[in-house]
């Protein structure tokens, strides 16, 4: 499989899923959100998955996904626990370009009001400062590329993504990665 994916991670409310879409629009690319397949395949929403099976087995479904995972020319929006697998980050990686979206802490905390409900992978009793704290070196050792939010839009990170993968001399439409 060619390396013809662009691969968003970062914390729950960095905007993950919404520019995906957009950036799967702009570059007619599929879309695929990480969060979504499990919610498919399960047959149940994140949270119900987390309170029923635990944190752990959370993380070995999320796992079971990204191995199994066969796209190309895809924006993936990965769940913000994704960078805990060490296989499913690798093979996120070998066929993307991973891009970490890292918006501050204090706008996270603005942005996120259903941290009970939203299908967090966190632990009990671990705040959102907590967490953020734990996560944040795991995302920047996974990330090809950082792209820090300057308090914009979707659709204008959504565009700093798209000049940052076209500057790494990221061509999806390449020849050698259309099948």
């Amino acid at each position: 499989m060619d390396k013809s994916n662009l691969v968003l991670i970062g914390m729950p409310g960095a905007g993950k899923s919404t520019v995906g879409v957009i950036l799967a629009k702009r570059l007619g690319f599929d879309f695929i959100d990480t969060d979504v397949l499990i919610q498919a395949k399960r047959r149940r929403r994140l949270q119900d998955i987390i309170d029923r099976e635990g944190l752990a087995a959370f993380c070995r479904i999320e796992e079971e996904i990204l191995l199994a995972l066969q796209a190309q020319r895809a924006i993936v929006a990965t769940g913000g626990s994704v960078v805990y697998s060490e296989a499913g980050m690798r093979a996120l990686r070998k066929n993307g370009l991973i891009v970490f979206i890292d918006v501050p802490l204090p706008e996270l905390e603005k942005r996120i009001r259903d941290m009970d409900t939203r299908g967090m992978v966190i632990d009990p009793g671990e705040t959102l400062a907590d967490l953020y704290r734990r996560r944040l070196p795991l995302y920047r050792r996974w990330a090809d590329r950082t792209l820090n939010w300057r308090e914009e839009t979707m659709e204008e990170v959504a565009a700093r993504v798209s000049h940052l993968a076209t500057s790494l001399d990221f061509d999806p439409f390449r020849e050698d990665n259309i099948s």
